[in-house]
């Protein structure tokens, strides 16, 4: 990925996400191009960190094409945070204009880009990613919801409630990335190798802090932001693996997508990508579990209505 683009890069997620994104000096970026419509200063500042990548900061509208121009990768967290009071109904009104119009011209400039969404509502907006670079002439959109906070929330709380290390625990976490439509799989849950048990109590308390552990973080914050170090990370983790799953052709890795095999269109599973970056397999889920399944059920009847949701957007602009 020799040119990676960052799309609301001086925001709340975009200023720690390109830190880790420049500072690693094995990620194999040549050139991070980094845009906002706010003052990008913070370019200057961040290109004096001694690893090879490239850095260049690109401010307002007029200079976005020169941002995106030849970029593999563009990651897109521009938007507006999530407030106390601020359901993702409410982000959807100001976040669905931006998203639109910054893939509008993903579409024009670097059409083959791959496209990593992490404005929220996520179950919205992917649609309208990928509806928007179809009706611009983009035959096979590559775009790819990151849901893998919800990974990372996942992995801490089995951590605190098993006793064991977090980075050492495996789990699926699928659906969507919204309160309800979040399903964390504990079935599956293991740490090193090792299959994980649980309470009824542990349970119902892990899955409430998957499902709404943004609204912890909107709470502490008071007012000021919502989850931007740990989205940081979070995306950061992502990008690793998306890279590692193009290189491999069979890791495989967590986001939310466009796809068939599901009724609501678009879902969150594990992915296996071919060379190029296109999705080669989808997981089909095989739940036993009654309350895994009642989890599906309530999340497939929310999910289904934000994708709606977001495809009539797109449609419509």
């Amino acid at each position: 990925m020799s040119k990676v683009a960052v799309l609301g890069a001086a925001g709340g997620i975009g200023q720690p996400l390109s830190l880790l994104l420049k500072s690693d000096p094995n990620s194999g970026i040549k050139q991070l191009a980094l845009y906002d419509i706010a003052n990008m200063g913070m370019a200057a500042d961040l290109a004096h960190v001694p690893t090879p990548a490239k850095v260049r900061g690109y401010s307002g509208e007029g200079e976005l094409q020169g941002c995106l121009e030849q970029a593999d990768v563009v990651i897109i967290p521009a938007g507006v945070p999530r407030k106390p009071g601020m359901t993702r109904d409410d982000l959807f009104t100001v976040n669905a204009s931006i998203v639109r119009n910054l893939v509008k011209a993903c579409a024009q400039h670097c059409p083959k880009a791959h496209l990593l969404i992490i404005s929220n509502p996520v179950n919205s907006t992917v649609p309208i990613a990928w509806e928007t670079m179809r009706a611009m002439g983009v035959e096979r959109p590559s775009v790819f919801g990151v849901t893998t906070l919800d990974l990372v929330r996942a992995k801490t709380f089995i951590g605190e409630a098993k006793g064991v290390d977090p980075r050492t625990v495996q789990v699926k976490v699928v659906g969507g990335h919204s309160g309800p439509t979040i399903v964390p799989l504990l079935s599956t849950a293991t740490s090193n190798g090792q299959k994980l048990n649980f309470t009824e109590e542990e349970m119902k308390g892990i899955i409430q802090r998957v499902q709404y552990g943004g609204d912890e973080v909107v709470k502490a914050k008071a007012g000021t932001g919502s989850a931007t170090l740990s989205m940081a990370y979070a995306a950061k983790s992502f990008y690793d693996s998306f890279v590692s799953a193009i290189g491999s052709g069979s890791e495989k890795l967590t986001a939310f997508v466009k796809t068939d095999q599901y009724e609501t269109g678009y879902f969150a599973a594990d992915l296996e990508l071919d060379e190029h970056g296109k999705i080669k397999q989808i997981e089909k889920l095989k739940m036993e579990k009654e309350s895994e399944q009642q989890l599906m059920q309530t999340a497939m009847t929310d999910l289904k209505k934000d994708v709606q949701k977001g495809i009539e957007f797109a449609k419509a602009n």
